[in-house]
């Protein structure tokens, strides 16, 4: 293929969906997440200006889709996705290294929690409250956010996903193992982009 060829979305318009040469469709998977990422990359800059923090955060987004739809099909989160957002992490600490301290609780506050219910889990009943892969994620993103988004981001994916899944499960009447990942993916999505907005207004709305 040639490089007009990898152009995101407008290639597969332009091509009708199918490879230029052997005529092979093309999954809408792909025009569907490059799409998403174009979008988000623009709500990024809409909030949050442009600047190297939001650079950042668009790379984020699209190790969190990707993350979302691997974890979906295997059930698994690749440990390479989990230590790219620490690299993240780590530059945006060097960018932002006043608030050191608020970075590294984020690294712990969740994860720990999550590991906690793990071997609790484990040794009450023998199974897996939390993957390890989805520990990793919140660890490495919590560096990222710092504590009070990763927090919010928690809280989100847990909602989502207690919500999405019964859903699933009544439509279906069948039961569903959990990919946990896509759920926790949103929650950090929506508190990379909006968690400081959320915080403050319930913040407000609670009289603090």
């Amino acid at each position: 293929m040639q490089w007009y060829d990898l152009i995101p979305l407008v290639s597969y318009i332009i091509l009708g969906g199918k490879c230029r040469h052997c005529k092979t469709k093309i999954s809408p998977q792909y025009p569907i997440i490059e799409a998403t990422n174009g979008i988000a990359y623009v709500i990024v800059f809409l909030v949050h200006g442009f600047n190297a923090v939001s650079i950042l955060m668009c790379f984020a987004f699209s190790i969190f889709l990707v993350i979302s739809v691997i974890d979906w099909r295997t059930f698994e989160i690749p440990f390479s996705l989990n230590v790219a957002i620490g690299v993240l992490a780590v530059i945006r600490i060097i960018l932002d290294h006043k608030n050191l301290l608020d970075y590294l609780i984020g690294f712990c506050v969740i994860s720990g929690f999550m590991l906690i219910c793990l071997f609790i889990g484990r040794a009450i009943k023998g199974i897996d409250a939390f993957g390890g892969g989805d520990i990793k994620l919140m660890a490495f993103a919590g560096l990222f956010l710092g504590w009070k988004c990763i927090i919010l981001a928690f809280l989100i994916g847990c909602i989502l996903g207690a919500v999405i899944h019964s859903i699933r499960m009544k439509v279906t009447d069948a039961e569903h193992v959990l990919a946990f990942g896509p759920y926790l993916c949103a929650g950090l999505t929506i508190a990379m982009l909006f968690g400081t907005n959320i915080i403050n207004w319930y913040l407000s709305f609670m009289g603090f």
